[in-house]
């Protein structure tokens, strides 16, 4: 074996880790990659060899593989099928005994199943599509902080979907213009409002002076309209240290909620800030920067739907989920897709919503879908009719951008909101009678029917990179 090529040691992998035959375990942590291999490497191969280098194998025989249990700790690749529409590419599904994981760890999980195996030379490119998390696992891990119902009850809101929005610009207001902001939206009927992804802590505005702005807008705004309202503080931050003294400071302000980055910041720091947020009765709002960095390429990457499988395990009462109408990418079925992965206590297999799992959440609570992303009033009877009630509705120029000034965008989303609600429940078809939906609550609302007049001709119709898999 000491002169065996590297070449033929891929090849051996065929021998120890594929396992045609093999019947998956209840407790087994199940995975399907999309495998390009090179030129010349059979499909059994690349998928042995994929779930070796995910597991306990490496590029030799090693003699201390004799002071272990191999055959109990290794990964198998149990299944091939062919890609709709991709011959070049396949689906290899890997069986992973639940003992290689360390328990409540989504760190660990994807150390393993997203490490070095994706730089492999022997595939050109990989993709990890879906993991199935056996209840044994799910029940190891915390969860949402709070959960929808528990959200609901914090609020005192019911029977809709929930209203934000995005202050803009993104970057460089003052602390005290930025609260104005606030006020004004929250005063003119949204939920909440929010800290853009890449608002820390810069030199034009420094944290803390943030925070007491937007308290001093939030309690305002409450004062005056008789309704609980929010404000999502981002608190990701160099270190997690930091990252707590913000989340201390604003819990200290009175907020109900705060923020992270939760891919920028990391699952470590995710998982701590979620168990801080659940241990204090906060609200935890994620955001998704950098996730199409990471699953948007149809052949390479993580997909969405494993980066929101585990933010649900990791914990988070929000996730930004894309609009499907709006200025994001977002295949309409995926969407659906990854709406019931985050909320629902069952989903099964649905290759029709890129699904390859059932996946058992158990007890674990849902989280709110967030709807974000270019959107305006036009898209409202979509909206309501993709994501239902238990969701946010996220606006940012969509409010903002009102010709009238943010308190009347905001009165145009909160009229166009109640409008397709209503209808929904008289039992209308929202996206097939929106215009006449609309237009009759404009009747009766001028703030509504200067947004449409703004927004009519505004639209995001540009193709889908990442479609689902269909022939």
């Amino acid at each position: 074996m000491s002169t065996r090529t590297y070449e033929a040691g891929v090849k051996e992998y065929r021998e120890t880790y594929w396992e045609p035959h093999y019947a998956p375990k209840d407790t087994d942590i199940l995975a399907c990659f999309k495998v390009t291999p090179q030129a010349g490497v059979p499909r059994e191969e690349a998928a042995a060899a994929v779930a070796a280098e995910s597991s306990t194998g490496t590029w030799t025989t090693v003699w201390t593989d004799l002071l272990t249990d191999l055959d109990y700790y290794k990964g198998r690749a149990y299944r091939i099928e062919d890609v709709p529409g991709d011959a070049e590419c396949f689906y290899a599904f890997i069986a992973y005994p639940i003992d290689l994981f360390e328990e409540g760890s989504v760190v660990n999980v994807l150390t393993s199943l997203a490490g070095n195996v994706f730089g492999f030379k022997a595939i050109r490119t990989l993709r990890l599509e879906d993991i199935r998390f056996p209840l044994a696992y799910v029940m190891t891990c915390g969860g949402p902080p709070n959960g929808i119902q528990m959200e609901r009850d914090r609020l005192n809101k019911y029977g809709r979907p929930l209203l934000g929005c995005t202050i803009k610009p993104k970057l460089g207001l003052s602390a005290k213009n930025y609260g104005r902001a606030v006020y004004e939206c929250l005063r003119g009927g949204l939920d909440f409002t929010k800290d853009d992804e890449n608002i820390n802590s810069q030199p034009f505005m420094r944290w803390r002076h943030r925070f007491e702005f937007v308290m001093e807008a939030v309690q305002k705004a409450e004062a005056e309209t008789g309704e609980r309202k929010g404000h999502y503080l981002n608190v990701t931050a160099p270190t997690p240290e930091e990252m707590y003294k913000r989340a201390e400071f604003a819990r200290s302000l009175g907020s109900r909620i705060v923020m992270h980055d939760f891919l920028t910041g990391g699952f470590c720091a995710n998982t701590g800030l979620a168990n801080w947020c659940r241990e204090n009765g906060m609200l935890l709002h994620i955001h998704r920067a950098l996730h199409a960095v990471l699953d948007r390429h149809p052949r390479h990457g993580i997909h969405f739907r494993v980066l929101l499988k585990c933010l649900r395990l990791s914990g988070g009462d929000h996730l930004h989920t894309g609009t499907v109408v709006g200025k994001l990418e977002g295949d309409r079925e995926a969407t659906l897709g990854w709406i019931d992965l985050l909320r629902e206590p069952f989903i099964k297999e649905n290759r029709a919503r890129g699904i390859f799992f059932d996946q058992d959440w158990g007890a674990m609570p849902g989280a709110l879908a967030v709807a974000s992303g270019g959107i305006h009033v036009w898209h409202m009877p979509a909206l309501v009719t993709i994501f239902g009630d238990e969701a946010v509705m996220q606006f940012g120029g969509g409010t903002l951008g009102h010709p009238w000034g943010n308190a009347a965008g905001a009165t145009a989303n909160r009229v166009a909101l109640e409008a397709c609600v209503e209808a929904r429940n008289q039992g209308r078809q929202l996206e097939r009678e929106g215009k006449e939906i609309l237009t009759a609550a404009a009747a009766h609302s001028p703030e509504l029917k200067i947004a449409m007049e703004t927004w009519k001709e505004i639209k995001f119709e540009f193709d889908t990179v990442d479609k689902l898999d269909v022939a």
